[in-house]
């Protein structure tokens, strides 16, 4: 089983990541911003190389220019280990108990290259 990081993009709330924190002391997390990720205005494409070089998973709400770059990293022959797609009409406590469920399942294999927009758990 491999855990699964994930990597935050700079215009999602800073309230993700002290939740996920709060949720999951042990998850591994970081923003780009931070000094151990990328700097701020990084472009999409290098995000998605630095992705698949340190096997993070893209938290990102950039669901109009993500696509059509996730469309070229793959077609280069790249890979990467997932992006999930924030959802707008989700709280930050359903966003939170969704990327929980993710990280638990241990099973990055199963997002690799795709985009999943996020949706509430039904239970």
């Amino acid at each position: 089983m491999s855990e699964i990081q994930f990597l935050l993009d700079e215009n999602a709330d800073p309230d993700f990541l002290a939740a996920l924190w709060q949720a999951w002391p042990a998850i591994n997390v970081r923003r780009i911003g931070f000094r151990d990720a990328l700097p701020y205005g990084t472009p999409d494409p290098d995000i998605l190389i630095w992705c698949e070089t340190y096997q993070f998973s893209l938290i990102t709400n950039n669901r109009h220019t993500m696509p059509p770059h996730l469309h070229d990293h793959l077609a280069a022959g790249r890979h990467v280990p997932g992006i999930f797609i924030l959802n707008d009409h989700m709280s930050i406590g359903q966003t939170v108990a969704v990327l929980s469920e993710i990280w638990l399942s241990r099973q990055p294999e199963k997002y690799m290259d795709q985009i999943i927009f996020l949706k509430p758990l039904t239970r």
